[in-house]
């Protein structure tokens, strides 16, 4: 196939032409690693090339699976490929190599997909911009001055630039909707425990943490969900299952829906006028397909809500890095760990089991709250940053006081860790760009364990208003 059509398919077409001969395998890979080379040192996506290893592979001929054939990413955190590090983003675990596949990864290898890297992440997963010291800052292909988001920023930016045409990704307080926002890309945290977690994830255990993909077409993250997302023996949480294939779904009108939409934030703040602008012309356009659209925030107390989840998600994130303490045998030195996970671990190892499990208490039945407005609405619509995407030290991990990004982070971020409270779903679709061309994502949150409704309703929208011929500069 011709050099430049590879970027313009996404991975079902690009699996349609290996089942029909006229590409292959191989021929796949060599487009992806060739971009891989051309982009990378502008956006600083891929943190691990396993060029060999996946030209072995895709030059074995076996193209089975939806996706046979397609070239893939591997998020550098959670999901752990045998062989490969497993660093987390992290100085203190740079050398660690996983022993074996990880759940998620063989189903990602049974449904067809040929692996040949990993992906740029922060440290431990822990903000929303991929700005770690492990690795350095990942780029915006839409301006490379710019963040991609955090966590699965990496990914996002290797799919935003065609590198791939979906990449995994995991979302703990909003990492696949966020970096699908600040990128131009479909983004869905779907349902806890759709998809299997990995052992390494600790916040899976609670149900906080989902992993799946960012990738420029809803079919691709439909697909990609029939082919991963079935039950797994010791699962901690009972996912609703599914009435049909979620490729179904998208072939079907979603119908009228009550769709209720704000811009709540916990500190009461009012978002960037262009992020209001953008939710208020996202629900006109609603209305224009036929929905039912009006204004209700969620109505919660915030201050109660983050109070609890920073016990929660403070003993959890203590539970992980003593894990890695113990495999490693001793503790980190100071030049190890960045500032921001230092305090956040010194934080939480102070907290008590009572006070997490109280937090947990909290969490779940604020969770109920929010869910209970699903009686009435079938979505709820907000935005998924409360600012333009920021310029890459504005939120800066590594060298900024830590009290000062929680600050930042708090008004870039606000919208989207209660789906992970709650465990529903939630996905980010591109609705249009700001004044400096930057992308700009809505957030769609479902009823819990309805993907189903969500897919729908990007599959609509995505044939109302198609993004996915927008080219950032930094492309193919």
């Amino acid at each position: 196939m011709a050099d430049p059509s590879y970027s313009e398919h996404d991975a079902t077409a690009l699996a349609e032409l290996v089942r029909k001969g006229e590409t292959s395998p191989a021929e796949l890979l060599e487009e992806a690693i060739d971009r891989a080379e051309r982009h990378n040192d502008a956006l600083n996506a891929l943190t691990y090339k396993a060029y060999d290893e996946a030209r072995e592979a895709a030059g074995a001929g076996h193209a089975e699976g939806p996706f046979g054939g397609v070239p893939f990413l591997i998020k550098d955190i959670a999901c752990p490929v045998a062989g490969w590090p497993h660093t987390s983003g992290s100085r203190f675990l740079a050398d660690e190599i996983a022993p074996e596949d990880g759940v998620l990864t063989r189903r990602f290898r049974e449904a067809g997909l040929v692996l040949f890297g990993k992906t740029n992440t922060p440290e431990f997963g822990i903000t929303g911009t991929t700005e770690g010291a492990l690795h350095g800052p990942c780029r915006n292909p839409w301006n490379t001055e710019h963040i991609t988001g955090g966590s699965s920023g990496g990914a996002a930016a290797a799919v935003a630039a065609g590198i791939v045409p979906m990449a995994h990704a995991s979302d703990g307080l909003g990492s696949i909707r966020i970096p699908a926002a600040c990128c131009g890309l479909f983004g869905m945290k779907t349902t806890r425990d759709r998809n299997p977690n990995s052992s390494y994830d600790r916040a899976a255990a609670i149900g906080m943490t989902v992993e799946h993909v960012v990738s420029r077409s809803v079919r691709d993250s439909a697909g990609l969900l029939d082919a991963t997302g079935y039950g797994e023996p010791g699962a901690p949480f009972a996912t609703p299952p599914k009435a049909r294939a979620y490729l179904e779904e998208i072939a079907t009108p979603p119908g009228a829906l009550r769709i209720a939409f704000h811009c709540e934030t916990p500190n009461g703040k009012p978002v960037d006028p262009e992020i209001r602008g953008a939710l208020e012309e996202t629900a006109k356009r609603l209305e224009s397909l036929g929905h039912h659209v009006e204004e209700r925030g969620l109505g919660i107390d915030y201050r109660r809500l983050y109070g609890a989840q920073r016990a929660v998600s403070g003993s959890n994130f203590a539970a992980t890095l003593e894990a890695a303490i113990r495999a490693k045998g001793r503790e980190p030195r100071e030049d190890e760990l960045e500032a921001l996970t230092w305090r956040n671990y010194r934080g939480a190892k102070q907290l008590t089991g009572a006070e997490a499990m109280a937090g947990w208490s909290t969490l779940r039945s604020m969770g109920r709250e929010i869910l209970a407005l699903h009686e009435t609405y079938d979505v709820i619509l907000s935005p998924v940053l409360g600012a333009r995407v920021p310029k890459i030290g504005e939120i800066d991990p590594v060298n900024m006081p830590p009290r000062d990004v929680d600050r930042r982070q708090a008004e870039v971020f606000p919208f989207t860790p209660p789906q992970n409270f709650t465990g529903q779903p939630a996905m980010s679709l591109p609705v249009g760009r700001d004044s400096r061309g930057l992308p700009i994502g809505m957030m769609f949150a479902g009823r819990y364990g309805d993907e189903a409704t969500l897919f729908r309703l990007a599959a609509q929208f995505e044939q109302a208003h198609p993004w996915q011929t927008e080219r950032p500069p930094v492309w193919g």
